[in-house]
Parts: C-alpha cells; sequence; structure tokens
C-alpha cells in the first residue's frame, strides 16, 4: 500500500479481522472482516445521518437529492484521496443562510446555483493548496479571522431558529409549535447527559425523534405526501440558475469550508499517527467538485464531518473501507422518495427546537477556535477584528450597491473580519504599535476591558 501520494488499491487485513488489540488502531489502508467492516459502516451512516438529513428539512431541498450527493461526494472524495483519508462528506450547515436567501429570492434553482459556484471555488483552493500548500492559507485566515467567521455564520441563523409569523398565522420555526419545539429541545439535552456511547453521540437524532413523536401525537405531521410517495424511485434533481444578487452570499462558506476540511485532515492526522497534511489538498479539491456536483443537481452543499471522527475515535477504526459502506448504504436510501417524503414531513416545531442548539453550536464552534489557538484578545487587532465582524453578522447588515445586487451580514461579516484584520495588522506594523507579540502583563495596565 502506498502511503505517500499514491492510492491505495486494496485494505490489508487487520491482525485476525475480529478484534483491535489494545492500544492499536485499523489504519485508513487495513479493515477488519467484511461483516464487521459492513457494521461499523453503517453506524457511520447513523452518525451523518441526523445532521445530513436536519439540513434539507431545514432549507425545504428534497432530502433524497442530498443524501445522493453526500454518497456520490463521499465516493469521490475517497477516490482523490486514494482511499488514504477517512471521511464521510454530509451536508453543511454553513449553507443554511444563503440557501433561505436564495430560496427567498429566486426558489431552488438560484441557491443550487450559489452552491455549485462555492464548489468550484472551493476545487480551485484545493488545486493551489495541493501545488503550493496551505501556508497561504494560514496567513490569510489565522485563527481570529477563522473563528469569526465560523461565530458569526451561527450567530446569523438566531433569528430563523426563533422564525416569523404571517399575517394569517401560519408561523415557522419554534413559533410555529412551542411545546413541541421544547420537547425537541429538551430531548436533545437529556440525551447529551444521560446516554453513552452512540446514543450520546446521536443526541440531536434522537431529540427530533422525540419532537416528531411529540408532534405526531399533537396532530402537527401531515402524512399525505408520504402514503402517496413510491418506495423506490430516482432522486429529484434540479437545474442550476445563476443570479448575481445572491451568489455574493454564498462566497463567505468558502472559508468555512477550507477551516473544516484543514480541521479534519489534522484530526485524522493526530488520531492515526500518520503524516496526512500532503492530502490537504486533493481534500479541499474533492469536497469542492462533490459541492459543485450537488450545485449541479439540486443537492446541498457537502463538507467533511466530524460526527464521524467521533465513531472512529470510539471503535479505533479508521479504515476507508467502512466508508465506502457507508457511502452505498446512503445512496440505497436515496433511490426512496418514500423516504425523503418522510423527511419532508418534520414539522416546523421541530426544525426549531433542534434549530436553536445547532446554530447556537456553530457561533461556539468558532469560539472553540479561539481557545484552541489562544488567540489573544488583549491584542486589539484581534479584538476589534472579532468585535466588528461579528456585530455585522449577527445584526445582518446590509448593502446594495445596484439593484439586482446585495450583500448581507454573513458575506459582510466575512469581508469585515479579513479586511479589518489585515488593514489593521499592516498599519500597527508600519507606526510600530503592533502588539502581536505583547501578552497583557507586558502592556502596561492591560486593555480598558481587561480592567473592568
Amino acid at each position: 500500500m502506498a502511503r505517500d501520494g499514491g492510492a491505495t488499491t486494496g485494505w490489508r487485513v487487520h491482525g485476525d479481522g475480529r478484534r483491535v488489540r489494545p492500544g492499536a488502531v485499523v489504519e485508513p489502508g487495513e479493515r477488519l472482516s467484511w461483516p464487521r467492516t459492513v457494521g461499523i459502516g453503517l453506524q457511520h451512516v447513523v452518525a451523518m445521518f441526523g445532521a445530513t438529513i436536519l439540513v434539507p428539512a431545514i432549507t425545504g431541498f428534497p432530502a433524497a437529492t442530498t443524501l445522493f450527493f453526500s454518497a456520490v461526494g463521499t465516493a469521490l472524495f475517497l477516490l482523490l484521496t486514494g482511499n488514504r483519508l477517512p471521511s464521510y462528506l454530509g451536508s453543511s450547515f454553513a449553507f443554511i443562510a444563503p440557501i433561505g436567501a436564495a430560496v427567498a429570492t429566486g426558489g431552488q434553482a438560484v441557491a443550487a446555483g450559489g452552491i455549485l459556484l462555492t464548489g468550484v471555488l472551493l476545487a480551485l483552493v484545493g488545486a493551489v493548496v495541493h501545488l503550493a500548500g496551505t501556508r497561504w492559507i494560514d496567513a490569510l485566515m489565522p485563527p481570529v479571522v477563522t473563528g469569526t467567521i465560523v461565530a458569526l455564520i451561527g450567530l446569523n441563523l438566531a433569528p430563523t431558529a426563533w422564525g416569523t409569523c404571517q399575517d394569517d398565522g401560519t408561523c415557522s420555526g419554534f413559533r410555529a409549535a412551542p411545546v413541541t419545539a421544547l420537547v425537541t429541545l429538551g430531548a436533545i439535552v437529556l440525551a447529551t447527559v444521560l446516554f453513552r456511547g452512540m446514543l450520546g453521540r446521536l443526541a440531536i437524532l434522537v431529540g427530533v425523534v422525540v419532537g416528531y413523536a411529540c408532534a405526531v401525537l399533537r396532530g402537527e405531521v401531515a402524512f399525505d405526501a408520504v402514503r402517496q410517495a413510491a418506495w423506490f424511485g430516482l432522486p429529484e434533481f434540479t437545474a442550476p440558475y445563476f443570479d448575481a444578487g445572491v451568489l455574493g452570499l454564498f462566497l463567505p462558506v468558502v472559508f468555512v469550508l477550507v477551516a473544516e476540511n484543514v480541521g479534519h485532515v489534522k484530526s485524522v492526522a493526530a488520531m492515526t499517527g500518520q503524516d496526512v497534511d500532503p492530502l490537504t489538498g486533493r481534500a479541499l479539491l474533492a469536497d469542492g467538485l462533490a459541492t459543485t456536483l450537488a450545485g449541479a443537481g439540486g443537492g446541498s452543499g457537502t463538507t467533511t464531518y466530524a460526527e464521524n471522527i467521533g465513531v472512529m475515535a470510539a471503535t479505533k477504526v479508521y479504515s476507508t473501507a467502512a466508508y465506502w459502506v457507508a457511502a452505498a448504504a446512503a445512496l440505497v436510501l436515496s433511490f426512496s422518495p418514500k423516504f425523503g417524503a418522510l423527511i419532508g414531513s418534520v414539522p416546523a416545531g421541530v426544525l426549531g427546537g433542534a434549530a436553536t442548539l445547532l446554530y447556537g453550536m456553530i457561533g461556539i464552534l468558532g469560539a472553540r477556535i479561539w481557545v484552541q489557538n489562544r488567540v489573544d484578545f488583549s491584542n486589539p487587532v484581534n479584538l476589534t477584528t472579532a468585535a466588528i465582524a461579528l456585530v455585522v453578522g449577527i445584526a445582518n447588515y446590509s448593502w446594495v450597491p445596484r439593484e439586482g445586487l446585495a450583500f448581507e451580514g454573513i458575506a459582510l461579516g466575512t469581508a469585515a473580519a479579513i479586511g479589518v484584520y489585515h488593514l489593521m495588522g499592516v498599519l500597527a506594523r508600519w507606526r510600530g504599535t503592533s502588539q502581536e507579540a505583547a501578552t497583557p502583563a507586558s502592556v502596561p495596565g492591560g486593555s480598558e476591558l481587561e480592567d473592568r
């Protein structure tokens, strides 16, 4: 098996194929016996399932189509990384806000156009990284910028979780059915702390199932579409349409996908003890192509899934063979219109309850990037960058340079994070006021915020 750039054409059987010795791991180029590999692959399906189907449920995209492109994207990812980087490509939450704005403007086709453009740009980034390395990404998007972009995307979505009400009394989000939403959110909270192992990691899926059952009992679920749907059939595909007025909303997602893919590569390297950094460019290229394909057919954009890292950490099995099983299982599920209709029947109250946590989690993930990288907010450059960008994103500032072209909170917040950071950095170094190497103890009096 090749370890340095070549493709893996098969998998060695790990040990006796039945167990993993204490302290050992099943490497990406290894596998257990096929029955055990299939079992672990199905665990990966369960792990990705809740988040992957929740995105189309929230955005209104066809669930079967999204599942289809996640399966195809995963297979493409494994091929382009030579079966050396275990990953499942599921729906990215970073697309929810721009999809919502695009659908409101011109429908699903316009949103698909934005997704396709995002994929093309990500693929180009991957090609550049493969040729030039990742240092330029670190320079363009240091942790304070990356964390801010991720945080503002989650917090920008907060009003969507609460929802809106129309003149006719119909509401969306949490407001549509507060009791059901509270049951859903409460079930997620309880499942997180009461269950161990797989159920604990699937707390969101457990909460959605409990909330759905509550909604059924309260008469909030309509099953007409489920009954009428066929058991087997092709997913629903939609051709993309490009609208310059909303394409700018999707550009910030590229930065998030870059951060997620780079983080995934580093996580796999840490868990397996193998140097997979040379595969970063391929990973970005593969995710970019997978997202491009999804946009071309009306599916949601993809990203490498942290949910599946949890399965690998628990089982110590990093075999890419298990991910081929997961991709095949997802592909089979995507050919059931009845399954897609069932996902589409999830009522607004359930989605609002789950979204309350999910959107907040995205925001906190941004803060986690700051903490893990020890971002120093006593440095005015870091503090000002995050402060301005977050308010722009949360308040959903908008700029309409001309009719038909609009930039809103996430796009403007991302531009602010990158622009303010680099502008202040250049000026601070020019004037000799840079505090990049300073600490609160070395700055007389510290900052005004610290004194408070």
